[in-house]
């Protein structure tokens, strides 16, 4: 089989007006990137919003291994399978960073037939909204230490910056250093931090804002540092907020891109769920459910990171309401979470796949087991996990969507449209906001994680006790 660029090279992609026009939005309504991207004018969803939504389907796994499941590769082969059964859909997933991208994870534009393309173009510089991140994140720290350094009206403790650097590349040296070297004229010397981009509260904000007003609130809330007195200074009190936002204009706009089949694709914002909630932007995901009969989207890593941030945090700030999700398995996931490399093995990993299926019941959201197929899987080590699916009365379709596209979703594709039509999705949400913080946390330990007990460190009292002094302590949890 030919490698991932080779396909997609292969491939004339259709202009991206066409693929605008065939998702449903207005030639007035995109701003072309070039002949095959565009950003998506929030014009769009003023006119849209009031329409009824499609069905919204999430794409999930078990604990994925390092080279991950290919559960990018399942969402964009299964949009293709279900516009090749007639359907209108559409799919939304993240943007790549260049961390991964250029270490042992790759890209992030799915595989085989089943990619979002114009590939190269999408895993690296893409539009530019990475970058665009990184300057409004960075202008933000910065100007905390030339507000320290030109009079610290607001008595800005150094030793307690807690809003560090991004960068969208993996440099380890850059992850604690010390700032404000060689004299007066360069500042107040201080340690700081470098994150990569995707882990930038700014990334996390351009991913659950709804509207400007909501974008400029969200912003002026960051917490940048801490006072003398350990009283928290805010964006808004640096007058950031405005230059942040301009910043921020154009990669607040989702991205329209297209798949190998010309399925028109979302692919815009990139927050990990192993920081923060990991999914791609709520604007895109709620314009696709007015344009759309069915929008599948991606959470990042397993049920209990990406799929519980998802149904907990972006569900409950957009107003969402999973009608469905796909649980992506693989038989070599299943070996090695069951110590080995045989069918006695892989038998053993079921334990992590029942796991992974109790977490979406407590949900209440009907769902699909997918193997996505793998060169070398064999028969009988389908066999058993498809047994184990029908015993528990869970639905189960094989998909080759990587060598075969959208023809080989169908039978995953069709199962889910009649999962869709025959069980009633019952979602509800695992916790109140307004519990105590140790509540949510110890919900989300021992109902998702499978823990005993939650034991904190002096450091985790200390910030639990802060969040309730600022009065963060009535929003949902993050865990990282």
């Amino acid at each position: 089989m030919r490698s991932d660029i080779e396909i997609a090279r292969s491939v004339t992609p259709k202009p991206i007006t066409e693929i605008a026009e065939r998702a449903g939005l207005r030639e007035d309504e995109i701003i072309p990137w070039g002949e095959y991207k565009a950003k998506v004018s929030l014009s769009a969803w003023n006119r849209l919003k009031t329409r009824e939504d499609g069905k919204l389907i999430l794409v999930t796994t078990i604990n994925p291994t390092p080279e991950g499941e290919g559960k990018t590769t399942l969402t964009i082969g299964v949009a293709q399978a279900l516009a090749r059964l007639g359907k209108k859909a559409l799919l939304g997933i993240r943007e790549p960073s260049l961390g991964p991208m250029m270490g042992i994870k790759g890209g992030a534009t799915g595989g085989g037939y089943s990619q979002v393309i114009p590939m190269e173009d999408i895993n690296l510089h893409f539009t530019g909204d990475m970058h665009a991140i990184t300057s409004a994140h960075n202008l933000l720290a910065s100007l905390v230490d030339n507000h320290i350094h030109h009079g610290n009206r607001f008595n800005i403790d150094p030793r307690y910056i807690v809003f560090p650097r991004v960068l969208d590349i993996s440099d380890r040296s850059l992850r604690h250093v010390v700032v404000g070297l060689g004299g007066p004229k360069n500042g107040v010397p201080h340690e700081v931090e470098f994150s990569i981009t995707p882990a930038s509260e700014i990334m996390a904000i351009v991913c659950l804002y709804q509207d400007i007003k909501d974008l400029k609130d969200r912003l002026s809330r960051i917490i940048v540092a801490y006072d003398y007195n350990d009283e928290p200074i805010y964006a808004k009190d640096l007058n950031a907020v405005g230059a942040m936002s301009v910043l921020l204009k154009d990669a607040i706009k989702p991205n329209l891109v297209q798949t190998i089949e010309g399925v028109p694709a979302f692919v815009h914002g990139g927050p990990f769920a192993n920081i923060a909630h990991g999914a791609s932007s709520l604007i895109s995901t709620k314009l696709g459910l007015k344009l759309a009969d069915y929008f599948v989207t991606e959470a990042g890593f397993g049920t209990d990171l990406g799929a519980e941030k998802f149904f907990n945090i972006v569900c409950r700030v957009g107003s969402l309401k999973p009608d469905a999700s796909i649980l992506v398995v693989s038989t070599r996931a299943l070996k090695r979470h069951g110590g080995g490399s045989d069918l006695s093995a892989l038998k053993k990993g079921l334990a992590n796949l029942e796991k992974h299926m109790e977490n979406l019941e407590l949900f209440g959201v009907p769902y699909i087991v997918a193997l996505n197929r793998f060169d070398g899987d064999k028969d009988s080590e389908i066999d058993v996990i498809e047994g184990f699916c029908n015993d528990r009365d869970v639905p189960f379709a094989v998909a080759d969507v990587y060598a075969q596209g959208g023809e080989g979703g169908i039978e995953l594709a069709g199962k889910l449209v009649d999962l869709l039509h025959n069980k009633r999705s019952r979602f509800r949400y695992l916790y109140d906001p307004d519990m105590h913080i140790k509540d949510k946390i110890e919900i989300v330990a021992k109902k998702i994680y499978g823990a005993d007990r939650v034991v904190y460190t002096v450091t985790a009292e200390q910030d639990v006790r802060l969040a309730e002094r600022i009065g963060l302590d009535n929003l949902p949890v993050c865990i990282a």
